[in-house]
């Protein structure tokens, strides 16, 4: 079905204080503020992070969030940070809250996945809809809108600027204008987890060449020329669970799935971990440091380089502690992020750096 469109909202704009607004409604027109400099500087729904046991750290109220669910960086340079707070941005050396991003009822969402499309508009996927920030106008897009579910996990911007919604529910495209289901084959519910279905999308991603990438719980699928490719049953890979898939440097894939990490490489998936790490609850983010080096989260808690030839683990200490990871990001200056329950934190020197409302940035 397609729907026009008929809910828009414009930012209001605020720093990060300990107390969040107690109550945002959805309001048609918001004035803008200045920001304000600070003063100071896996399954992830369980988490309870209003709860300091996951912070790591005694400046528990200086955290971006407790949680920090994914991070990304827009073509102009501006970090955002998607938390179970909201959605944040830095303005020069300022953080501020997006607060009109809000689920159809008025309530404060937990943003799952950050992208930009072809125009620089900003589109934010979370547990409410999906929403489009465009200078200083937010827009808010919901089920009554044509979404397919207002659960959403994953949004993604092609080169022709069609926006591609990953949901419990499924998948579906945005042209500017109105919503259009996309149908995709039906996998598995992967009872492993406290939120699964049989339709859900976990990540989207357009490689260097144009195609379609769908990490989902009926495995990886491709779309290319207006056709659907079932990637895993093509290539070999023994699971219908699929995470995330990475394009690196040279342009080959790495695949996050259940069983393990597999390199895809002309067409054929090879696990690189199978029978050396523990995988548990499966494999997760994947992101390449400058050198090359493949850099991966296994069973949630466990994080690990490979090199081409080897796995090495990279053990936490007393003195250098980081994350629950749920996502690592490479920036614009090569700096690798990793952010999940505990924070955002930044590799500098062999050193997990927390990064807080006040920095260091």
């Amino acid at each position: 079905m397609k729907i026009l469109l008929k809910h828009i909202n414009v930012i209001t704009t605020l720093t990060l204080s300990l107390v969040l607004n107690s109550c945002i409604g959805q309001k048609n027109e918001n004035e803008v503020q200045n920001p304000i400099k600070s003063e100071k500087k896996l399954e992830e729904s369980n988490i309870n992070a209003k709860n300091k046991e996951y912070s790591l750290f005694s400046d528990f109220d200086d955290q971006i969030s407790q949680v920090v669910r994914t991070i990304f960086q827009d073509s102009k340079g501006i970090l955002w940070f998607g938390t179970q707070n909201g959605a944040f941005k830095l303005y020069g050396d300022s953080l501020i809250h997006i607060d009109s991003i809000i689920s159809e009822s008025g309530k404060e969402v937990t943003i799952k996945d950050i992208t930009e499309d072809k125009d620089g508009k900003i589109w934010v996927g979370h547990e409410g809809g999906v929403s489009s920030i465009d200078g200083e106008l937010v827009t808010n897009y919901y089920k009554s809108d044509g979404l397919i579910s207002n659960d959403v996990w994953s949004v993604a911007a092609d080169k022709n600027g069609k926006i591609w919604i990953g949901t419990i529910e499924g998948v579906c495209i945005y042209n500017g204008q109105e919503f259009t289901n996309f149908n995709l084959p039906e996998g598995k519910i992967d009872a492993t987890l406290g939120i699964s279905s049989t339709k859900m999308v976990h990540s989207i991603f357009e490689d260097s060449k144009g195609t379609l990438w769908f990490s989902s719980n009926a495995g990886l699928l491709s779309y290319a020329n207006n056709s659907i490719t079932n990637v895993s049953k093509e290539a070999g890979i023994l699971t219908n669970f699929v995470n995330e898939i990475f394009e690196d440097k040279d342009g080959e894939f790495w695949v996050s799935t259940k069983m393990g990490l597999y390199h895809l490489i002309d067409n054929k998936a090879k696990n690189i971990t199978e029978g050396k790490i523990e995988t548990g609850k499966g494999i997760g983010s994947i992101a390449e440091d400058k050198s090359g080096k493949i850099w991966f989260v296994s069973n949630q808690h466990y994080l690990f380089t490979y090199n081409g030839k080897g796995l090495i683990e990279i053990e936490e200490s007393k003195d250098n502690k980081r994350p629950v990871i749920f996502q690592i990001y490479k920036d614009l200056d090569n700096r690798l992020w990793f952010v999940g329950a505990g924070g955002a934190f930044r590799l500098e020197n062999g050193k997990f750096i927390n990064i807080t409302r006040n920095g260091p940035w």
